[in-house]
């Protein structure tokens, strides 16, 4: 019956009931400490702070640019593509079903290591020129997304 349902014993533990009297365990200043900082609401240092003294990321110096804009690709040879069937069209999707990719990232790019044997149809972001001429010369297509 659904008005008798009941979490299995022991599965639920109960809530910790601070600063409620003495036999609580957890009485009078409820596991804070006394006085300072750190028992008051609210209270404690925030992070990276020192004491006041100048704090470690604030002393080291900043190297280098960081560009915000980049986009990093994922990287794939033509003889990957040898384990699809010909006349076949190839999207990055369906490279990354196949595990031949892990991610998309910000998107694909074809290098021309190693031979293809298949005629296929490869979309992807960017090609170098060596994969669009061997591509071309096995008789297969380019598609470029976007």
């Amino acid at each position: 019956m659904l008005n008798n349902l009941k979490p299995t014993e022991g599965s639920r533990a109960s809530k910790i009931r601070r600063c409620r009297g003495l036999g609580s365990g957890l009485g009078k200043n409820g596991g804070s400490g006394n006085k300072g900082q750190n028992s008051r609401s609210g209270g404690g240092v925030r992070l990276g702070f020192e004491g006041g003294q100048l704090p470690l990321f604030r002393a080291l110096p900043k190297r280098g640019f960081k560009n915000f804009g980049r986009k990093t690709y994922a990287i794939v040879n033509l003889d990957a593509y040898n384990a699809f069937k010909d006349g076949e069209t190839v999207t990055p999707t369906m490279l990354v079903e196949k595990g031949l990719v892990k991610k998309e990232l910000d998107g694909l790019k074809v290098l021309g290591n190693g031979e293809l044997k298949v005629k296929v149809t490869i979309v992807a972001d960017k090609f170098s020129q060596t994969a669009i001429e061997k591509i071309e010369k096995c008789g297969g297509k380019t598609e470029i997304i976007g």
